[in-house]
């Protein structure tokens, strides 16, 4: 009997794994936490994810806000409301993700879409209480939410972390210092948690889109080329790429996500 070489052994599970790549987004049965889930790109990717098949908790400060973005999944036992929780309280978020363990048993991803802005003046003029609503918003939510959502992805050695950055990130500019600041932060931590949790086989990335295309920006850049600006939903796309088996290779990445600005 004819004996394969290690190199034809070696060439058939190449072989083999090039006719059975892994499904793009296939998210069935993942337990994936958003928060911000109302916002624009916490509505896309929660609606992206539902349709991957994931199961979905969906965080808000108001549980009557969740009802009223997602009327369909109130009484679904596939998805969970995390309503009334504090995003800048370790204790809030440590009760939420109990909770959604309890329920599911797991938690398989994290999208960290919270997020806001305020510029338009010099760094010496800003307020610093505009500062501090930054740094809360852009910083401290995604970092105590990467805190409370790791223990668990450790000991089920699995998990994906999406965060959200911004282009801003890349390159302070005039009368964006805060905002810059602190998404500049949000991909060095992102990096940093890359670096210590590589290993464990838990994968964490972020994204920095461009301006993106929703009617709060619209009406506050009215003379923009909306044209130019990407899509809540093409981001949501990026996003389930990141959480799903497809980017298994992938960790410690900021992904431009810019449209065509």
């Amino acid at each position: 009997m004819t004996t394969l070489t290690p190199e034809l052994t070696e060439t058939s599970r190449f072989e083999q794994r090039l006719t059975t790549p892994t499904p793009m987004a296939q998210l069935t049965d993942k337990v994936v936490i958003i928060t911000g889930s109302v916002g624009n790109l916490g509505l896309a990717t929660a609606r992206a994810c539902q349709a991957a098949g994931a199961k979905i908790v969906l965080v808000d400060r108001s549980d009557d806000r969740l009802r009223e973005a997602y009327p369909d999944l109130a009484d679904s036992p596939d998805h969970f409301f995390a309503g009334g929780v504090d995003l800048t309280n370790a204790e809030s978020l440590g009760h939420m993700v109990q909770t959604a363990c309890g329920r599911f048993g797991r938690i398989d991803a994290l999208v960290n879409t919270v997020g806001g802005y305020r510029g338009g003046q010099p760094v010496h003029q800003m307020d610093l209480a505009d500062w501090d609503f930054l740094f809360g918003i852009n910083l401290r939510t995604t970092l105590l939410c990467c805190r409370a959502v790791i223990p668990q992805m450790l000991r089920q050695s699995y998990g994906k972390i999406v965060n959200v950055a911004s282009r801003d990130a890349l390159m302070g500019s005039a009368g964006y210092s805060a905002y810059s600041a602190s998404k500049s932060a949000v991909l060095r931590l992102t990096e940093s948690l890359a670096a210590e949790l590589k290993q464990s086989n838990i994968n964490v990335n972020c994204i920095m889109p461009g301006t993106i295309d929703t009617p709060q920006n619209r009406k506050a850049i009215a003379n923009g080329d909306f044209s130019k600006w990407v899509e809540p939903e093409a981001i949501a796309e990026v996003i389930l790429f990141l959480i799903s088996d497809a980017s298994r290779a992938i960790t410690g990445a900021a992904l431009p996500v810019f449209g065509k600005g």
